[in-house]
């Protein structure tokens, strides 16, 4: 049997493969668990180019330019700590004081979130592969299917970036939750609390609080 192989830049690599002899199952034959179709005495495989994705990756410019002197492991680990040290004194403040003038004025502020946005900005480019929106949109409707997300969420990076988006979103709800407690003077402590780490329970807290409230009064 001799054989000839042609291997294109695209996501599979075809197999040309001519049969000097006569083979007579060739239909129900298998080559690298590939089912091998034919006429006459020339076969045609196709199998994954597993070279041209990972040379994809390590060429691409979020692995190579971005991560190049430092881990991405070390860069998601880091951002997710720093992210979640940020945050940790606007709550501190609207829990323990949440009626003093700098409280008030820390809240205010817009730089966490623009510091928070930024910085998840910069972990989903990181995180950022050609299948994203494919993993996002799996279903046939372009709607998100949950096996697709699972898979999407695999990576430290990605994870790293969700958290980010989370604190950035918890916080902002957390401030709205305060900031009603200051206008309409209710109690706001226990939701902001539950805003940094379960944010709807932390929403809905305030609304029966703030409902409790109305009808004590």
């Amino acid at each position: 049997m001799a054989s000839s192989s042609s291997a294109f830049f695209s996501s599979q690599i075809s197999l040309s493969l001519r049969v000097d002899s006569p083979c007579r199952n060739i239909k129900n034959s298998k080559l690298f668990g590939q089912q091998l179709v034919g006429k006459s005495r020339t076969i045609f495989i196709t199998r994954p180019n597993l070279v041209k994705d990972s040379l994809f990756r390590k060429s691409s410019p979020v692995y190579a330019s971005f991560c190049a002197g430092m881990p991405c492991s070390q860069i998601a680990n880091g951002a997710f700590t720093l992210g979640t040290a940020a945050v940790l004194p606007f709550y501190t403040f609207m829990v323990v004081a949440p009626k003093a003038e700098l409280t008030k004025k820390l809240v205010s502020s817009s730089v966490p979130y623009m510091a928070l946005g930024l910085l998840y900005a910069y972990l989903l480019y990181l995180s950022w592969t050609p299948d994203t929106m494919r993993l996002m949109f799996a279903s046939k409707y372009w709607l998100p299917e949950l096996p697709g997300i699972a898979k999407m969420f695999s990576t430290e990076m990605t994870l790293a970036s969700a958290w980010i988006h989370l604190l950035a979103v918890d916080l902002f709800a957390a401030r709205q939750v305060y900031y009603d407690g200051l206008q309409e003077n209710i109690e706001t402590r226990h939701s902001v609390t539950l805003c940094l780490l379960f944010c709807p329970i932390g929403v809905l807290s305030h609304f029966i609080t703030k409902a409790l409230t109305r009808a004590r009064d």
